[in-house]
């Protein structure tokens, strides 16, 4: 597999109205201004849009304290115009920051985290490695080993949802910094390619990082049921809430939109989870992270930055060139799941 960069900023809700304050890592919402609206943000109202999955009083509702927003593109348009589409994601995610800085804050580091924690929490970006999950290539390029090496440079954090079992494994013996699943399940209890099996999470245990997912189960019940396979085998301090609302077409009973967020939360307590677990995988886990792999950047100033090509043969690469932006066609699997984190406690 090569790299596919996906940029994705943390959103954060200014109004807290309770003690929840889940971090929720992966939100397509700025997918949808673009599909639905062609990014002409002046025609949308976020406070009455109805037709997503994530809107602002459904926020409210669910007790977030932030998202995380995902700016990416189709693979289509890897080799073309990828680059110009990206950078309009990332200009409509700051301008609905600006058009409603009531509701929203855009953090671009964890930096000042207790400064924002009356309001918020603060993340970085992150890059996600590696498409399509089929391995065409065996694991991960040539080129895409160094770009491992020079995101642990810059303190950006990897996100592995959607990749492979062999990249999974390559991305975290080569990552000497924590690495997050932002919407990846656990495959011992739904067994789909973008799953983490249960070697990777105890891999994930010894070397630091999250992940959190897709699974494809019917209702909230057995979605749970990651959270607790995921305790059983790797312990409460990996694990996060992981979404992909308004980037999927169907979703399990009981988690439609992101106001549901509060169900989860009491049904893992019914279950027996503590309280001090239960705020771990709300977001404490992550944020832990988040904070982490910018200490462990091994940026040096001396050091000039790595500027070798992508090797020709890899540019070449006819079935990823077709031009433009086409409505995708999406095979979805659901939305909602636990996610996996590297502790570094």
């Amino acid at each position: 597999e090569t790299i596919v960069v996906k940029i994705t900023c943390v959103i954060h809700k200014v109004d807290v109205l309770t003690n929840l304050g889940t971090r929720h890592t992966k939100d397509d919402l700025p997918w949808q201004m673009r599909m639905k609206f062609n990014s002409q943000l002046n025609t949308v109202d976020l406070y009455t849009l109805i037709n997503t999955h994530t809107n602002i009083p459904k926020i409210r509702e669910g007790r977030l304290a932030a998202q995380s927003w995902a700016a990416h593109v189709p693979c289509e348009t890897q080799y073309k115009d990828a680059a110009r589409q990206i950078l309009e994601q990332i200009v409509v995610i700051h301008r609905m920051c600006m058009k409603y800085p009531e509701a929203f804050m855009f953090a671009s580091s964890s930096k000042g985290e207790s400064h924002l924690q009356k309001k918020s929490d603060q993340s970085q970006n992150r890059t996600a490695i590696g498409y399509p999950a089929d391995d065409r290539h065996n694991g991960l390029s040539e080129f895409g080993k160094q770009l491992v090496f020079e995101i642990n440079c810059i303190g950006m954090l990897i996100d592995l949802a959607h990749v492979s079992e062999n990249v999974m494994n390559q991305v975290l013996d080569l990552s000497k910094a924590p690495v997050i699943f932002s919407h990846s399940s656990d495959y011992a209890v739904c067994p789909h390619k973008r799953n983490v099996p249960d070697d990777v999470l105890r891999k994930v245990v010894n070397e630091g990082g999250e992940g959190q997912g897709d699974s494809g189960l019917q209702n909230i019940y057995e979605e749970l049921n990651h959270f607790d396979k995921m305790k059983t085998v790797a312990g409460h301090s990996i694990i996060g809430f992981g979404g992909d609302y308004d980037g999927v077409g169907r979703v399990p009973e009981g988690l439609e939109d992101v106001f549901k967020y509060p169900a989860p939360v009491a049904e893992l307590l019914s279950r027996g989870w503590t309280d001090a677990e239960v705020k771990a995988t709300l977001g404490d886990n992550l944020l832990s992270v988040f904070r982490e792999v910018p200490t462990l950047c091994e940026y040096d100033s001396t050091r000039q930055p790595d500027d070798l090509p992508i090797p020709y043969e890899e540019v070449k690469n006819d079935y990823r060139t077709s031009y433009g932006s086409p409505v995708p066609t999406q095979t979805v699997l659901g939305q909602f799941s636990p996610s996996a984190l590297w502790p570094w406690h």
